[in-house]
């Protein structure tokens, strides 16, 4: 048996995506971890199945590149309008789609010469603070909170954008040693579902520059999840203004808290290849 699949990133944040619409592999997490390896498989940061929706245009589901299962990716979903779009799955320019973090709305805002997709703003909805929401295992919100590590106190923001967060402000994070800090803070018991981590040093209130831990990933180019949580979390600790651009590894990303609540993302999608996988 072979898969087809088509390899893109946003920002870096590279997924392998397959047209799920009609039928859909077996055992995806098996199937994300195999193809993830970047020495035996395709390599990548998951693997993003891309379906047919019964409450909206198309549906997601995405693993990570250790087969667990992630609510929603930002970069991904930029990658899915650029799929469905190119491909001839719709012709639309605005496309809902399904995820376990709700129906999320995307805008293809820019073309290629060639007429394919090259930009795509998303509405990732609204942060939630709520502990119930990121989840914690506090009975209250961390807002600019302290935490005990190995690297000495650090004060950290928790919040949900569909998926789990935590953004810590820094001096430097060129220098910063991200693999054992990263995932020290990921486990820490207050995130029982763990949490993807943000270290973020501020250039100015409309420039960020953000490394991240992700869950079942370690570190990666990119996070449109994180960049929003990152920009939310510097506009309540008085580091921000509602509009910044954030620098990634893999490139950047605009970011907007809109007055109505809502996280704008805007950033480029790049097919990068396409094969069949044995």
């Amino acid at each position: 048996m072979s898969i087809k699949f088509t390899k893109m990133h946003g920002a870096g944040n590279d997924y392998i995506y397959i047209d799920a619409t009609n039928t859909c592999p077996d055992n995806l997490p098996e199937l994300a971890r195999k193809m993830s390896d970047r020495h035996k498989g395709v390599g990548s940061d998951g693997l993003v199945a891309i379906m047919s929706s019964e409450i909206a245009d198309f549906r997601m589901r995405m693993f990570n590149a250790d087969g667990s299962e992630g609510e929603m990716c930002g970069n991904a979903s930029r990658c899915i309008a650029k799929f469905v779009y190119d491909k001839g799955l719709t012709t639309r320019t605005t496309i809902t789609l399904e995820t376990l973090a709700g129906i999320k709305i995307l805008q293809i805002s820019k073309f290629n010469p060639d007429g394919t997709v090259r930009e795509v703003t998303v509405d990732m909805g609204k942060p939630s603070f709520a502990p119930q929401d990121v989840p914690l295992a506090s009975v209250g919100e961390m807002v600019d909170s302290s935490i005990s590590t190995s690297m000495g106190e650090m004060r950290i923001t928790a919040l949900s954008m569909g998926n789990p967060h935590g953004v810590i402000f820094i001096d430097n994070v060129t220098n910063l040693e991200i693999e054992g800090i990263g995932s020290e803070i990921q486990n820490l018991p207050v995130f029982p579902a763990k949490a993807n981590i943000e270290f973020v040093e501020v250039i100015s209130p409309e420039e960020l520059r953000m490394r991240v831990y992700e869950r079942g990933s370690g570190e990666t180019m990119a996070c449109g999840t994180g960049a929003c949580a990152t920009l939310v979390a510097a506009v309540v600790t008085h580091r921000a203004r509602r509009k910044a651009v954030i620098h990634l590894l893999g490139g950047d990303l605009s970011i907007e808290w809109a007055e109505n609540d809502h996280v704008m993302m805007t950033g480029e999608a790049v097919t990068v290849f396409e094969g069949e996988y044995l």
